[in-house]
């Protein structure tokens, strides 16, 4: 056998790992499985987070052999609208990042321009770095990331937080992870604007809008957390609620959904209270009705129910 041949064979023993039990280990399969149940949908967004974390995994298997491609660029972009699972998804990428050893820490720091950027002279460098410590060892996730640049403002003290940030982001990257996130189209000019970010991100993953059928699956998902259910005719009313509230403006997917169930809640908890004479059973306390939901002001024609949303 030629010499160059023979030096490629690792010795059998060494040559081998067993994935099942470096999963095991890891947990990474955990940290998947509790996404897929908190989510409903988004597979382009699930699928993409599970590539991620097969890199991540075998670049360490590959480490345990001594191959290197140079350590994984891990700051990322996640768009989309309000309400699609972003922050949710930030939270378990951190998890993800700790369990296979790329994070310290595994804890997120989720932060808005308020959090970063000073009114005055000599106010944002200390805010930025006090945030950016509070994260180190973790993820830095960084909503409407756009509203950091405001080249509108000659006076505006944004800039100087991106450049902190840009730094921190080349040279610490080992012990921090910055997600930015916010409206694609906002995004795209934000990095537009912004080569220097836009190079240092390795990721970019889109969310998508939910769609009838998801809506009413998350809505349903919440009532069982909170332990009410809807009856028949309620189910029905929701639908139609999701079909119409969608159609509306400032409509923020799952976020528009949780709020929709909170005053449902309300118009539910109302109702029985004014039951004050009679009796309530479990299953009262327990059962929305159509009422409750359709009460709502998105039920109604005129101007005024289509311009709030209730």
């Amino acid at each position: 056998m030629p010499a160059n041949e023979t030096s490629l064979q690792a010795p059998e023993a060494e040559s081998r790992i067993d994935i099942d039990a470096v999963l095991r280990e890891s947990r990474v399969e955990e940290v998947l499985e509790r996404l897929e149940r908190e989510l409903i949908g988004l597979r382009p967004v699930k699928t993409r987070i599970k590539e991620i974390a097969a890199l991540l995994l075998v670049d360490k298997l590959r480490g345990k052999f001594g191959l290197s491609a140079g350590p994984p660029s891990l700051h990322m972009c996640f768009t989309g609208n309000p309400g699609t699972g972003k922050t949710t998804v930030a939270l378990r990428m951190a998890e993800i990042l700790h369990v296979l050893g790329y994070s310290r820490k595994g804890h997120l720091v989720a932060v808005t321009r308020d959090d970063l950027v000073g009114q005055y002279i000599g106010h944002t460098a200390p805010k930025t770095r006090e945030v950016l410590k509070r994260a180190m060892g973790g993820v830095l996730f960084i909503d409407e990331a756009y509203y950091l640049y405001k080249p509108e403002n000659e006076r505006d003290y944004g800039q100087e937080a991106i450049e902190i940030l840009l730094q921190v982001m080349e040279n610490q990257r080992d012990d921090l992870v910055v997600i930015l996130a916010g409206y694609k189209d906002r995004m795209q000019r934000f990095f537009e604007s912004n080569p220097g970010l836009s190079s240092r991100i390795a990721h970019h993953i889109d969310f998508p809008d939910y769609n009838g059928e998801e809506l009413f699956e998350i809505a349903e998902l919440m009532l069982t957390d909170m332990q009410y259910q809807l009856n028949e005719e309620a189910r029905r009313a929701l639908v139609e609620y999701i079909t119409l509230r969608r159609g509306q403006p400032h409509f923020a997917n799952a976020r528009s959904i949780r709020n929709a169930l909170d005053r449902t809640r309300l118009r539910h908890a109302n109702r029985l209270f004014a039951n004050r004479g009679g009796v309530l059973t479990r299953e009262d306390l327990v059962t929305i009705s159509a009422e409750d939901i359709r009460a709502s002001r998105v039920f109604l024609s005129s101007g005024e129910g289509k311009r709030h949303e209730s």
